[in-house]
């Protein structure tokens, strides 16, 4: 039974500090010459960026619901073997979604790790951590982490409000110069920040004289092998747009193409214009609405996805990839720009959140997971081919089908069901 000390890092709510602590442990176990795997709960595209370059190794995505038990485990246990230390970061607060991340630390075992903010409070720390801890019975919450202390003063009150049976795991100060940016859909890519792994470095530096160098109690991970999918993608090549405009990318998805037999290239419309020659195409999400003059440019290139297209060639667009297929894209200044033409219509950019949740659909391929996170909104005529469904049974996104070309606002999670997936890039 393969066995590898781990953690799942959790909080009381988001914003308390995971994403950083997570990458300042993961560079610090790293430099101490052990081989980290970070895993992130839940369907984030930003944070993993960030663990993959403190860790020098891909972080995948976790969750019981998207994801599912098995997926999960066969993925735990494949790196429970052959690493030193697993780091799972979870979302929101321990208890918040459904699953939440206390259902999948209980699930597999794996002792929680809480971080708080301590900013403000001394022995309120001890007792938002116990509230944790026994909210509910059987959490595995073993260990707390101060985030943003003033003092070793101020880090000493916390670490003394601690009950017994919650050990204290170190602190970090404030550090205004070490935070992550955001923008509305949280962090910034990994690629858009500033020094990023001298600011990683600079955390893991301040975790090196705490507790936070201890590794945690080893856990047994079930058995479970890698599934062996059938090639069905042997023989054809898929182009993937990815640069800062398209950078929601699961790399399980890339896995799960490369073990059905894809060959795949890679293509950035910001800094090209013309599309490899493939059998089909990906348009994964990002951040069009960044780049509407360089996209509107763009015209070579929207022309060869429209005849290829028109030729019966398979094509995937989610999300930003979607949005870029549309006549115009409109940023929250109101700057409205040529997009594709490929779908009637319009996208506009919004200041609030107009879609967040899990989803799944059903396609003539087959049923996927994925999720929905977007800011913007579509205007069309377009008659939708179907609708996908959120977990409690709520109506969620439309999906659009013109020819071979597929488009939502939706993320697929590929591994929720490769063989339909494959059908969807089959010509």
């Amino acid at each position: 039974m393969p066995s590898c000390p781990a953690f799942l890092i959790a909080a009381p709510a988001s914003g308390q500090g995971k994403t950083t602590i997570v990458a300042a442990l993961a560079r610090l176990h790293t430099r101490l010459g052990r081989k980290v795997r970070v895993f992130k709960c839940g369907p984030d595209f930003l944070d993993p960026q960030i663990h993959a370059i403190a860790s020098n190794a891909p972080c995948q995505n976790v969750d019981l619901w998207m994801c599912g038990e098995a997926d999960m485990a066969w993925r735990l246990a494949e790196a429970a073997a052959c690493s030193d230390l697993i780091l799972i970061e979870g979302v929101m607060g321990l208890f918040d979604g459904s699953p939440s991340a206390a259902e999948l630390a209980r699930k597999f075992g794996i002792p929680i790790l809480v971080v708080i903010d301590g900013s403000s409070m001394a022995n309120s720390f001890g007792a938002i951590a116990y509230g944790l801890k026994h909210y509910r019975p059987g959490t595995p919450l073993s260990a707390a982490f101060g985030n943003r202390v003033g003092s070793a003063y101020h880090a000493e009150l916390l670490e003394k409000s601690l009950p017994p049976d919650i050990a204290w795991y170190g602190h970090l100060p404030r550090d205004v110069d070490a935070e992550m940016p955001e923008r509305h859909l949280g962090l910034l890519p990994a690629a858009e920040i500033e020094n990023l792994s001298q600011r990683i470095d600079r955390m893991a530096d301040l975790l090196s004289t705490t507790a936070a160098a201890q590794l945690p109690a080893s856990v047994e991970f079930t058995p479970a092998l890698r599934p062996d999918l059938p090639r069905l993608l042997d023989g054809q090549t898929i182009a993937i747009a990815r640069d800062t405009a398209f950078c929601f990318i699961y790399p399980a998805n890339i896995e799960c193409l490369e073990m059905l037999g894809a060959k795949l290239v890679y293509f950035s419309p910001l800094n090209e214009n013309t599309l490899p020659d493939c059998d089909a195409i990906w348009l994964p999400g990002g951040y069009p609405e960044l780049h509407g003059p360089t996209l509107a440019a763009k015209r070579t290139l929207w022309h060869q996805l429209t005849t290829a297209v028109e030729a019966g060639k398979p094509v995937l667009a989610e999300c930003g990839g979607m949005m870029t297929l549309f006549e115009t894209l409109r940023d929250v200044e109101g700057n409205e720009f040529a997009m594709a033409g490929l779908l009637p219509g319009g996208v506009s950019m919004q200041k609030r959140l107009a879609g967040l949740g899990m989803q799944e659909v059903e396609l003539p391929e087959g049923t996927v997971r994925g999720h929905a996170f977007h800011y913007s909104k579509t205007e069309t005529k377009l008659v939708a081919l179907s609708t996908t469904t959120r977990p409690d049974g709520r109506e969620g996104e439309a999906i659009y089908r013109h020819l071979r070309l597929t488009a939502s606002y939706m993320h697929l999670y590929f591994p929720s069901n490769p063989e339909a997936v494959a059908r969807l890039f089959l010509k």
